[in-house]
C-alpha cells in the first residue's frame, strides 16, 4: 500500500506537471463501479478552473483551485498518480482523468479499485472529520512522545494508528523500528524517553530519505531492512537474522538481535 513517501512522490508529480494549466474537462475511466468517485457535477466544478496548488497529510493528497474546491486523492492499496503528455498512451485501469488545454492529462491509475477521490471545500475541516493525527513528517517532539509514548498497546500498533500518526503504514513502521532497535511489538509506554525521542527522529528520517528518492527503493541504502525483508535473510546491521511475526495482524519483519524491548 502507498505510505507517505510514495503519496508525497505522486503529489510532487502533479505539482510539476498539474498545476496552472486550464482544466478542458474531467471524465470517468473504465469500469468504474464498486469505485468511490464524485459524482458527475461535482466533477464539473472543476472545468475551467486551474490547479493552483498540491498539498499532502498523511497518506491524502489534495490538488487545490484558487478559492476551492480541493480534489482528495487517496491511492488505497495499489493506486498510482500520472501526469502524462498529449502523445503519450494511457496504461490500463485508468478510473479518472483530468484533461488540460493542450493535451496533457492527470490520470488516476488503479487496479484494484481500493482508492478515492472526493471533492473537498476546506482542507483543514476534511483532515478532522476523518480523524488524522499530525502528518509523520512535520509532528513535533513533544507531540510524538504523547501519542506514540503514552500508547499502551505494541509500538508498530502505534505507528500504523493514523489517528494518531498520519502517513506511516507497514513497510516504514518496520524500517524505522529497525533502524532504531526496537522490537516491534515492545509496548510503547514501557520505552524510556529517550528511546522514544530516538525513534521520531528515525521515523522522520527515514520517511525524508525515500521522499528523497522519490520512492525509488533501489536508490535507498543496501543496510535498510527494505531490501532484505524476508525470513532468515542477513541482517543488515549486525550477525543476526532478520524474523517474522504478526504485531496487531500485520506480518512485521525484525531483526531478534540488535532490536529490543523496553
Amino acid at each position: 500500500m502507498p505510505e507517505l513517501p510514495e503519496v508525497e512522490a505522486a503529489r510532487r508529480r502533479i505539482e510539476r506537471g498539474a498545476l496552472n494549466r486550464t482544466i478542458e474537462a474531467v471524465t470517468y475511466g473504465d469500469d468504474i463501479t464498486h469505485m468511490d468517485l464524485p459524482d458527475r457535477a461535482a466533477l464539473d466544478r472543476f472545468t475551467g478552473t486551474q490547479f493552483s496548488t498540491a498539498t499532502r497529510h498523511g497518506k491524502f493528497i489534495f490538488a487545490g483551485t484558487q478559492g476551492g474546491p480541493w480534489m482528495m486523492i487517496h491511492l488505497g492499496m495499489a493506486g498510482s498518480i500520472r501526469v502524462m503528455d498529449a502523445d503519450e498512451v494511457d496504461a490500463d485501469y485508468i478510473r479518472l482523468t483530468v484533461a488540460f488545454e493542450g493535451g496533457t492529462r492527470l490520470t488516476f491509475r488503479d487496479p484494484r479499485k481500493f482508492g478515492e477521490i472526493v471533492v473537498v471545500e476546506d482542507v483543514e475541516d476534511y483532515v478532522a472529520e476523518r480523524g488524522l493525527g499530525p502528518d509523520a513528517l512535520t509532528i513535533g517532539d513533544n507531540a510524538f512522545a504523547d501519542v506514540i509514548g503514552g500508547t499502551r498497546g505494541a509500538v508498530k500498533s502505534a505507528l500504523l494508528a493514523q489517528s494518531k500518526l498520519a502517513g506511516v503504514g507497514n513497510l516504514w513502521a518496520d524500517e524505522s523500528l529497525y533502524r532504531a532497535g526496537i522490537l516491534p511489538d515492545a509496548r510503547a509506554c514501557d520505552l524510556e524517553a529517550g528511546r522514544i525521542g530516538k525513534l521520531h527522529g528515525v521515523v522522520g528520517d527515514t520517511l525524508k530519505a525515500v521522499v528523497d528518492t522519490d520512492a525509488v527503493y533501489s536508490k535507498l541504502p543496501a543496510d535498510w531492512l527494505i531490501h532484505r525483508r524476508d525470513e532468515g535473510a542477513d541482517c543488515g546491521i549486525c550477525d543476526g537474522a532478520i524474523a517474522k511475526t504478526k504485531v496487531g495482524g500485520r506480518t512485521s519483519y525484525f531483526c531478534p538481535d540488535h532490536q529490543t524491548g523496553a
